[in-house]
């Protein structure tokens, strides 16, 4: 038997799942993305698309070389030779805002809107190892805001989306964690202050962080190396090295969140992965029972360099990513309701089952969910099979229905079973979802 590959997953509707494990319900997803797709338009977001693969120089350029995604967890390979005798390099997309990002770029979505609002929805793939909430291919909803402007309270308003979604879907025990990262200047300042720290006890640091020291010492913040908490813990604070401009940029995201109502914790050795950030960045931890030691749910930043390093006009822009397989994983067992059929269509007979194709014909063009079992069946065998998919009702169809034209109708929640005529039994059922 063929399995799925290591550390991926089907998600499967959970009436046909045998190991029960919510986590890996389809409609738990699909409820995440509905709150989602709800909450982008209240904020005046669009929807894109991109490809799943892209040339691998996007994400060395636009992620950052010398980062984890880069080094040690992309799906990369060589395409088959062109016209000039060799093959480009692609890869699995391991994050979308680089590739929304140059979708921006190649379409001079600029000319068209002062400021672009974008979200996405979709897979992300990276060779990391497996556990609880960590899968190689897992699912993102993110959102991107790109244009003119870098007042905080865009950067409020990401973060307000996000807390949005998530207290939508039911997730309690949140933590929002904040920082800043300030700017290519601050962080050269870092960095050098960083180098001076840890010089003479360099053998002491993890292998990849001896390594970060001398290309991306940034990056050493992000070990979660045991050996090498002890050494972070005595680096000073970025804060120490805020120029003006930044240090205002800060406490106006923090006055505008405060306004807001959103409680947050200043987190002074939150950098994120992603060599991109400008200034703000944050990141939303569940302290769910259960979740596990991959508890970070959604995280972001601004990013006001990144179109330039790509090749585009100078653009502010601020982002975010919610991962959707953690989410559903800290969601409530019962927090997303699976989708039942408006109606099971019983047939005794051939000449019901005929009549029974029409009818379920007539109720899914009306919008209701019909569901009609091809099988011949006992009246009790049907009721089973329809209590089973939790169907609201059953309507049933025999000789003596046909020949009356007073069908029969059971009410599967109230236990109740009555006759209506042929030709309103959709307006009964409409009258009694409405109520």
């Amino acid at each position: 038997m063929i399995r799925t590959a290591a550390y991926t997953r089907d998600l499967l509707p959970a009436s046909l799942s045998s190991d029960g494990d919510a986590a890996a319900f389809v409609h738990r997803f699909q409820f995440v993305e509905d709150i989602a797709r709800d909450w982008f338009r209240r904020y005046g977001f669009q929807e894109i698309r991109t490809p799943i693969f892209e040339r691998t120089e996007l994400f060395a350029r636009g992620v950052g070389a010398e980062t984890d995604i880069v080094t040690k967890e992309m799906y990369t390979w060589r395409d088959r030779a062109g016209d000039d005798g060799e093959g480009e390099s692609l890869t699995l997309r391991p994050e979308n805002t680089a590739p929304v990002v140059r979708a921006y770029i190649q379409h001079q979505m600029w000319k068209r809107a002062e400021t672009v609002r974008l979200y996405y929805i979709g897979p992300q793939f990276r060779r990391e190892r497996g556990q609880r909430g960590r899968y190689r291919q897992f699912f993102q909803i993110g959102a991107e805001t790109l244009g003119v402007g870098d007042h905080p309270v865009l950067d409020v308003e990401g973060i307000e989306l996000v807390m949005g979604i998530l207290a939508d879907a039911g997730l309690r025990n949140l933590e929002l964690r904040l920082n800043t990262v300030g700017d290519a200047e601050t962080r050269a300042r870092f960095v050098a202050a960083i180098q001076q720290a840890l010089a003479d006890r360099r053998e002491e640091l993890s292998d990849d962080s001896r390594r970060r020291l001398e290309t991306n010492p940034l990056r050493i913040l992000d070990s979660k190396a045991e050996q090498d908490q002890p050494l972070i813990a005595t680096l000073p604070p970025i804060y120490d090295f805020l120029d003006d401009d930044c240090r205002a940029h800060f406490d106006a995201v923090r006055r505008y969140l405060d306004a807001a109502g959103i409680a947050y914790v200043v987190d002074a050795r939150l950098v994120r992965g992603l060599d991109y950030y400008t200034k703000t960045v944050f990141e939303v931890v569940s302290h769910a029972p259960g979740i596990g030691a991959q508890n970070a749910l959604a995280g972001g930043g601004r990013y006001d360099g990144l179109v330039e390093t790509l090749g585009g006009p100078p653009t502010k822009g601020f982002g975010f990513a919610l991962g959707v397989d953690r989410v559903v994983l800290a969601m409530p067992e019962d927090g997303a309701p699976e989708a039942r059929p408006d109606v099971f269509i019983v047939h005794l007979g051939e000449a019901a089952f005929e009549r029974a194709l029409s009818v379920a014909r007539d109720a899914r063009r009306a919008g209701f969910a019909a569901m009609l079992d091809v099988t011949p069946r006992s009246i009790k065998s049907a009721l089973r099979l329809a209590n089973k998919l939790g169907a609201r009702y059953a309507l049933l169809l025999g000789e003596t229905e046909l020949a009356t034209g007073q069908w029969t109708l059971r009410d599967l929640i109230r236990g109740e079973q009555f006759a209506v005529p042929a030709d309103a039994w959709l307006q009964y059922i409409s009258r009694n979802d409405e109520t």
